[in-house]
C-alpha cells in the first residue's frame, strides 16, 4: 500500500489551483439520471470517489465520456447520457465504499418509478443514518421497503405526487436526495429546514439549468414545482471550499503564503473567520484567496455546525494547525460523534490533545516531530499531512486511499508550493 513521506519544516509559498468540489460533484453526477439528454460537467476533480460514482452510473446503463485532457492537468470534463436506464439497482459491491451512492435513490425513483440501493459505506466517522432520506421521499409519495441490506423505493402509478417535509435536523444528503426527486414530481413540494450548504446551491443551480423550477435557493425553505421532464446542460462544478481551507491550514502552519486560485470566500466564511481568529491573514483576490501567516498563532474556541457555521469537514485540519498555537484551544464536534480518530495519531507527533466526549482541548506545543501515522478517514488524513509539513524530521502517512477519495493529486499540489513530499509505492 502506498504511503506519503514528508520532510517537514519547509515554508510553503506560491499559487495552488483549487479543484472542483468533491461534495458538489458527487451530487451533480446523479442528476444525469433525470434526463435522456447529455449532461456535461466541467471541472470534475480526479478522485477515487468520482471514478467510483462513474462506475455506478455505468451500472445503470448510462454512458460516460471523458473529454480529451492532458494527464498533468487538474480537473476534467465528463459527459453522461442516460438515454436508456437498463438497471435500477445499485449493488453492494459498488456502494459499500462510498456513502454518496445513496444519492442515486431520489433521481432514479423520480425517473423510473423505482430504485433499489444498497445501504451505503464511506468514512467510519460515526453514525450516519439515512432515515431522513427515506422519510423525505415518503413525504413525496414513495413507498419504502428495506430488506437484506437494501433500500427499495417505489413510486405510485403515474409518478411521485410531491408533498411537504420538514427536516427535524439539518441533513445535507437528505436535502439533496429530496430535491432531485421533487423536480420530477407531479405537483408542488416544499422542504423546510433544508440544508443551505454551497453544494446544495450548486445542485439547485444545475437543476435550474436543466429546466427545474425551484424557489428559495440558498435558504432553508425550498419550494419545488415539479416539471414533466428535464433537459441536458453543461455546468461548471464549484471550487472545493474544503480543499481550499485545508491548503490554507497547510500554508499557515508553515508560516507561509499562498494564493488559493479559484477559491470563493462566500463559500467558506466560517473557515476564513476561524483562520483570522488564529492570526492568519486571509484576503479575497480577483482570482482567489490570499493566505499568509508570519506571526504566532492564537488559540481559538469553536464548534462545528451546519452551514453557515464552521464545517465538520474542516475540524481535523484546523486542529492540526492549532497544535502550533500559543495556548489552549477548545473544539467541539456537534455533527459526528466519532470524528476524533486523528487525535491519537497527532499525539504520536508530539501534539498535546485531550478529548472528552465531543470536546477536544488542543494544547499548543513548540515543536511537532515526525512519525509514522495511519489515516483513519478522509479529513483526518489531511490533518496528518498538515502536521507533517510543520514537524521536525520525517513523517510517513499510511492508508492513502482515504486521501485519494477527496484530494486531487495532493502531493503534486503541495510540491508546487515547495513542500518536500513524495508518494512511495508499496513495492
Amino acid at each position: 500500500m502506498d504511503k506519503i513521506v514528508i520532510h517537514g519544516g519547509k515554508r510553503l509559498s506560491g499559487t495552488i489551483p483549487v479543484s472542483g468540489a468533491k461534495n458538489a460533484a458527487l451530487t451533480l453526477l446523479p442528476c444525469a439520471l433525470l434526463t435522456e439528454e447529455p449532461l456535461t460537467l466541467r471541472n470534475l476533480p480526479r478522485l477515487a470517489d468520482i471514478d467510483g460514482f462513474q462506475h455506478l452510473m455505468n451500472q445503470f446503463g448510462i454512458s460516460t465520456a471523458i473529454a480529451g485532457s492532458r494527464p498533468e492537468d487538474f480537473g476534467r470534463v465528463m459527459t453522461l447520457q442516460a438515454t436508456r436506464i437498463t438497471s435500477t439497482v445499485a449493488p453492494y459491491d459498488l456502494v459499500r465504499k462510498m456513502r454518496a451512492s445513496i444519492l442515486v435513490l431520489g433521481p432514479m425513483l423520480a425517473r423510473m418509478g423505482e430504485a433499489t440501493v444498497s445501504l451505503p459505506g464511506g468514512c467510519a466517522i460515526g453514525n450516519r443514518p439515512i432515515d431522513l432520506h427515506l422519510k423525505a421521499l415518503e413525504a413525496l409519495g414513495a413507498q419504502i421497503e428495506m430488506a437484506a441490506g437494501y433500500v427499495k423505493a417505489i413510486a405510485p402509478d403515474g409518478g411521485l405526487p410531491g408533498g411537504r417535509f420538514s427536516f427535524p435536523v439539518v441533513s445535507v444528503g437528505a436535502t439533496e436526495n429530496a430535491l432531485m426527486a421533487a423536480v420530477l414530481c407531479k405537483g408542488k413540494s416544499t422542504l423546510h429546514n433544508a440544508a443551505r450548504e454551497p453544494e446544495i446551491v450548486d445542485l439547485c443551480n444545475l437543476l435550474t439549468a436543466m429546466g427545474a423550477r425551484i424557489e428559495g435557493i440558498g435558504t432553508s425553505d425550498l419550494t419545488i414545482h415539479g416539471v414533466p421532464r428535464l433537459h441536458g446542460a453543461t455546468y461548471m462544478v464549484m471550487p472545493d471550499r474544503i480543499e481550499a481551507g485545508s491548503y490554507a491550514c497547510a500554508a499557515a502552519i508553515t508560516g507561509g503564503e499562498v494564493l488559493l486560485k479559484g477559491a470563493r470566500i462566500e463559500d467558506m466564511e466560517a473557515t476564513v473567520q476561524a483562520l483570522r481568529d488564529t492570526g492568519v491573514l486571509v484576503e479575497p483576490r480577483e482570482d482567489g484567496l490570499y493566505v499568509a501567516a508570519n506571526g504566532p498563532l492564537r488559540p481559538v474556541t469553536l464548534s462545528t455546525a451546519p452551514f453557515p457555521g464552521f464545517a465538520t469537514d474542516m475540524q481535523a485540519q484546523l486542529m492540526a494547525l492549532l497544535c502550533k498555537a500559543e495556548g489552549s484551544s477548545v473544539l467541539t464536534e456537534t455533527i459526528f460523534e466519532n470524528r476524533y480518530m486523528h487525535v491519537p495519531e497527532l499525539n504520536r507527533m508530539s501534539a498535546h490533545i485531550e478529548t472528552k466526549g465531543r470536546t477536544a482541548v488542543v494544547h499548543g506545543v513548540d515543536t511537532l516531530t515526525g512519525a509514522e501515522v495511519m489515516a483513519t478517514d478522509l479529513r483526518a488524513s489531511m490533518s496528518l499531512v498538515i502536521a507533517g509539513l510543520a514537524a521536525e524530521g520525517e513523517t510517513q502517512v499510511h492508508r492513502l486511499y482515504h486521501l485519494d477519495r477527496g484530494y486531487e493529486r495532493l502531493e503534486e499540489k503541495l510540491a508546487l508550493l515547495g513542500a518536500q513530499i513524495e508518494r512511495i509505492g508499496a513495492d
